[in-house]
């Protein structure tokens, strides 16, 4: 099989770590060989078991009292430290040739999508064989304008990395059904979020711009709570390398 990256990006509180652990649990229940990353040095605690994790080379606390720095700036630096990790990392995944390694990126989603360093991460683990899972917040999600902003987040995420992606709605389960069934309509239906937005802005001929460019996408809504929507997302990976049938979506 071949081996693919995956990396869980979205902003913060958005639920990366429990998605990780979610799915992770998912492919050990159909026996996946697979590996887990926390790449988030301020993390307080992972739920899953990080076969790697940057914490045993640094956190947040210790560059902050290192270099005199506040959260934001060890944030910046922990960032630009991750290249010099990426040997290990590469040694660490090749010895265990798992075939799917999991990647929960750092909290705040512009570390990792705006700092040249993931790039590099992304290119010496090989681009070709990584996609993204792109978490939208459930709450954030539940106005058209907040739809709107994380759907051009995603996008950014898309420009700046270069690797497919997989969207989800994040938490669904927090959700009543009928806001669950409204915002995947946004994602799959011009017309719809356009009536949905009470003034009519530039916004809309941005996501024109979006839609006819190949990068308005369906939602998958995922629960890591009630564990829905892993089948799904492992689809997404099958039919972007593989062309498998299981999923019909739009990628990247």
């Amino acid at each position: 099989m071949k081996q693919i990256i995956v990396y869980f990006v979205g902003i913060a509180g958005s639920g990366k770590s429990y998605l990780t652990k979610a799915f992770g649990d998912w492919l050990d229940s159909i026996k996946v060989n697979l590996m887990r990353i926390n790449l988030d040095p301020g993390a307080d605690y992972v739920p899953y078991p990080a076969d790697i994790d940057v914490r045993e080379w640094f956190t947040l606390e210790d560059i902050m009292q290192k270099y005199n720095v506040g959260p934001n700036g060890a944030q910046i630096i922990s960032s630009d430290l991750l290249v010099t990790l990426i040997d290990e990392i590469k040694y660490e995944i090749d010895l265990s040739q798992p075939d799917l390694v999991l990647i929960d990126t750092p909290g705040q989603m512009e570390i990792f999508t705006l700092r040249e360093s993931s790039k590099i991460l992304i290119d010496a683990l090989d681009r070709r064989s990584s996609i993204m899972v792109f978490l939208f917040d459930p709450i954030v999600s539940k106005t058209p304008f907040g739809f709107l902003s994380q759907l051009f987040m995603a996008n950014s995420a898309v420009f700046r990395l270069e690797i497919p992606q997989i969207t989800v709605l994040s938490k669904a389960d927090v959700l009543g059904d009928e806001e669950v069934e409204r915002i995947l309509r946004w994602s799959s239906d011009l017309d719809y979020l356009s009536s949905s937005l009470e003034t009519k802005t530039l916004s809309i001929e941005l996501l024109r711009i979006l839609k006819d460019s190949g990068l308005f996408r369906p939602l998958v809504a995922v629960s890591a709570l009630k564990g829905y929507g892993m089948e799904d997302i492992y689809d997404g990976i099958q039919e972007y390398f593989f062309g498998g049938e299981d999923l019909e979506r739009v990628l990247f």
